[in-house]
């Protein structure tokens, strides 16, 4: 019989301490905030007018409220009054130096970098790999080590998962600031990370009761603002029924025309806000096996991605974030790219996804058709005005 280590009398966390463990476990940077923390009511305020603001569209999962009304995200204390800390991890996806808005071959389309990822099975290929998995592992990896130090604690850990706004306790706990695109800015390593937090009954150390914030550093730069293709920023918030990472991901059906020319070739995701970061100019190449890039997602063809049947799509996507827009969303947004990429060679496969039963794919499709036939006209036009 293994023999459970006993808890010290008042146990407590120190920043150094869990960094360094977090770091054991495979992130990249890791960072301690004790709960509640101090800017709690502030974001929690925040959290709320966003909501009531209708900005988070469909996602209603956000919306979920405690039986006394409490919207759950708002403060950790709410869903887990007895958590006292939390470790927040940073883990750094920028796999590859090319940009959506670089010169591309013709007919590419744009998978979000986060979603490109792969790791080696057992027999040495590259699969799929999720970033939900993949940190969860090292959150597990992460609390053992504790329990190891500490014996028994409670403890809850998530990716993407929980009733939390991951971002503002990543700030809380010092990893950096919320930028004008409303993403993490970590001033070394940029904003091309996943936030995982472990939740622990444990009190942190005296020493680190307060985190040493990062202070704000977007000064006066309105790049990722500017260059949003659907508007979908003003400087700190984002519009999520205008964002192409929303539209082409967390919408379902039809996507408001007047949003399709933005949404450009993006057709899982969208990075564009920070690609113009001048903080994630020099960002590091995150070097992590199982988040490495699969080569045919960086550029993908259009046509190609157009010739996947659905067990096709199975079979490349699943256990990969891009399984989450579904077969159908994914020809969808793939229909979308087609359209603004003018090129007449897809008019056949929008044909025929023209008369789909899919509400979204039909409607993408014969928008796509008139987008164009739009821009041949007006390269026609052009063409026989020139002298």
């Amino acid at each position: 019989m293994l023999n459970t280590p006993a808890t010290p009398a008042n146990p407590s966390l120190n920043a150094a301490q869990a960094r360094s463990w977090a770091l054991e476990a495979g992130f990249t940077e890791a960072g301690l905030v004790p709960l509640p923390y101090n800017a709690t009511e502030r974001d929690a305020g925040r959290f709320e007018q966003w909501i009531a603001a209708g900005t988070a569209g469909s996602m209603q999962y956000l919306e979920r409220r405690s039986e006394q009304g409490q919207l759950l995200r708002a403060r950790v204390e709410t869903p887990f009054p007895w958590a006292r800390s939390a470790i927040v991890c940073f883990a750094l996806y920028n796999s590859t130096r090319q940009r959506s808005l670089d010169a591309a071959p013709e007919g590419a389309g744009w998978i979000a970098r986060y979603a490109m990822s792969s790791r080696e099975d057992a027999t040495g290929k590259r699969v799929p790999s999720d970033y939900h998995k993949v940190l969860k592992k090292r959150l597990q990896a992460l609390e053992a080590r504790m329990r190891g130090q500490f014996g028994e604690f409670e403890a809850r850990g998530f990716v993407d998962t929980g009733p939390l706004v991951e971002r503002s306790l990543a700030t809380a706990a010092g990893l950096g600031w919320t930028g004008k695109n409303t993403c993490l800015i970590h001033p070394k390593i940029g904003s091309y990370g996943f936030l995982a937090v472990l939740l622990t009954s444990l009190e942190t150390a005296s020493e680190d009761q307060r985190a040493e914030l990062t202070p704000d550093r977007c000064g006066t730069c309105r790049r990722c603002i500017d260059a949003c293709p659907t508007n979908a920023l003003t400087p700190y918030r984002m519009d999520a029924t205008r964002c192409i990472a929303y539209l082409t991901i967390e919408h379902k059906g039809q996507i408001n025309p007047e949003l399709m020319p933005g949404i450009g070739r993006q057709v899982f995701g969208c990075d564009i806000c920070q690609e113009v970061c001048p903080w994630n100019r020099k960002a590091p190449i995150a070097v992590d096996p199982d988040l490495a890039p699969r080569e045919e997602l960086v550029n993908p063809s259009l046509r190609w991605l157009a010739s996947l049947g659905e067990p096709e799509f199975e079979a490349n996507f699943n256990g990969s974030p891009v399984r989450r827009a579904g077969f159908l969303g994914l020809r969808r947004n793939i229909a979308v790219a087609m359209g603004n990429s003018g090129l007449r060679a897809y008019i056949p496969i929008l044909r025929d996804w023209a008369a789909a039963d899919d509400d979204g794919l039909r409607h993408a499709a014969q928008w796509a058709l008139k987008k164009i036939e739009s821009i041949s006209e007006s390269s026609t036009e052009s063409q026989n005005a020139e002298p």
